[in-house]
């Protein structure tokens, strides 16, 4: 899932700035507005699975269908899963270790101060409610359709193609903790922001803004999009978890 070749960052990719950015824009907009209206016109039931499956249409569309050399460079080839031929298992194995070990690491250090953040945003809603957390049948649901029909579909698309392809038009030029980081990062993360607000008008719903910069880092860091799948579908479920456990609504 991790440790694959980035995509293209010196000036051989500048002849191509044009046509990267216009592509770039072009899908950003199209595939926003299809999940836009699969989420306003479709069911809560049948519109996430629907938007996850029009993320990953789109992803197939502009990368997996090509060469094998193409989707390594935009960090989609999950380990060797996508690719034809004979899957190797050790070099597998290994890119889900790297992808687990850099998300929890990530998790380990945000999510207590996420926490206490958290409350204190939510402290009129909860009063002095305790938190209760409450596991069930439904926990298990919700932990695979956040890693298969949210983060797997949301990642392939941003962190996957679109950051991949806006890196091509704009080379990486400044390094941060070892990730070679260029607009991409910043310019996925807004589209990210708005293409949630646009499903669900509610300004709370930018702030995913921020842990989509995380998500940046990692695909920059780790060369691939296992590391922020992980760490994205974390982070749902985290949410989630204290949504629940502190008996809000729509968490």
């Amino acid at each position: 899932m991790d440790e694959e070749n980035g995509p293209v960052t010196t000036s051989e990719a500048l002849p191509a700035r044009g046509p990267a950015l216009r592509e770039a824009a072009i899908a950003a907009v199209v595939v926003t507005g299809a999940v836009t209206a699969a989420s306003w016109l479709l069911p809560k039931s049948a519109g996430g699975t629907v938007v996850g499956f029009l993320f990953l249409a789109a992803t197939w569309t502009l990368v997996w269908r090509r060469d094998d050399e193409t989707v390594k460079r935009y960090g989609l080839s999950l380990g060797g899963v996508v690719l034809p031929g004979t899957l190797a298992f050790r070099p597998l194995l290994r890119s889900i270790a790297v992808a687990l070990a850099w998300a929890l690491g990530f998790a380990a250090v945000v999510f207590v101060p996420f926490y206490f953040g958290w409350h204190f945003y939510f402290a009129r809603a909860i009063g002095e409610a305790a938190f209760g957390l409450r596991l069930n049948s439904d926990t298990m649901n919700e932990v695979l359709t956040n890693f298969v029909v949210v983060a797997l579909p949301e990642e392939a698309f941003y962190r996957g193609y679109l950051q991949s392809r806006l890196d091509e038009a704009w080379p990486r030029r400044l390094r941060i903790a070892g990730a070679a980081i260029g607009p991409s990062v910043l310019v996925t993360s807004v589209v990210f922001a708005l293409g949630h607000f646009a499903t669900r008008p509610d300004p709370a719903r930018l702030a995913v803004f921020f842990p989509s910069l995380l998500f940046g880092w990692l695909r920059a860091r780790t060369g691939g999009i296992g590391a922020p799948l992980v760490f994205h579908a974390l982070c749902n479920i985290y949410s989630s978890l204290l949504s629940t456990g502190f008996h809000l609504e729509g968490g």
